[in-house]
Formats: C-alpha cells, sequence, structure tokens
C-alpha cells in the first residue's frame, strides 16, 4: 500500500509560480512511476506529466511543456511539480499518482494510488 500527501498549492497570479510537493510512504518510493494529473471544475481528469522509477524517461502533456518540470528524490520519497509561467487555464485540483510497474504512463487507469489533491488557482 501506498500513501500519498500533496501540498504545496495556492492563489498565484498569472506568470507566477508554484512547487508541487507529493510525499511518499508505505512502499518502496524508489521503484514506482510518479505522476501528475489535474482536474477543473465541470471537466476530466487530465494527465500533466509522468516520470518513471529511474527519473530518466518523463513525459508531459504539450499544454504545459516548457513551463512545468517534475523531479522526484528518492531519499526524501518525493516527487514536485514546479510551475512556472502559470495561467488561468492551469486552474484545478492536482493530484499525485503512483504506478507499482515503474513505467510511466498517462492513462490514469494505469496508477493504483492517489493523493487527497492539491488545489491550485492562477488568476488573470
Amino acid at each position: 500500500q501506498v500513501q500519498l500527501v500533496e501540498s504545496g498549492g495556492g492563489l498565484v497570479q498569472a506568470g507566477g509560480s508554484l512547487r508541487l510537493s507529493c510525499a511518499a510512504s508505505g512502499r518502496t518510493f524508489s521503484i514506482l512511476a510518479m505522476a501528475w494529473f489535474r482536474q477543473a471544475p465541470g471537466k476530466e481528469r487530465e494527465f500533466v506529466v509522468a516520470v518513471n522509477w529511474r527519473g530518466e524517461s518523463v513525459y508531459y502533456t504539450d499544454s504545459v511543456k516548457g513551463r512545468f518540470t517534475i523531479s522526484r528524490d528518492n531519499a526524501k520519497n518525493t516527487v514536485y511539480l514546479q510551475m512556472n509561467s502559470l495561467k488561468p487555464e492551469d486552474t484545478a485540483l492536482y493530484y499525485c499518482a503512483a504506478r507499482r510497474s515503474g513505467y510511466a504512463s498517462n492513462r490514469y487507469q494505469d496508477y493504483e494510488y492517489w493523493g487527497q489533491g492539491t488545489q491550485v488557482t492562477v488568476s488573470s
């Protein structure tokens, strides 16, 4: 079993930055693939970015490329999402997810573990 706890969300003006953190416990973090998804009100859950267990394969959705960066610190059992140049359309509840297989995926169905989410609101 894996427990995930996100933090770092908040209210920021357009063009600003936030760094989200996701702390994992309960299973060897270093073998998990990690991802961030987001869901805006009235919309479906959307893939943002994923990283494999080694941290060497990273996949971003097109809308965040060049603005968001995922990183993982296996010693701290934590994955981070640095978000720069934020836009109002980035406003959503951001979820951290973990996958036992260790291979990154952009499908939410492939992830077995989820955090409770952290709210990001970008004002124009």
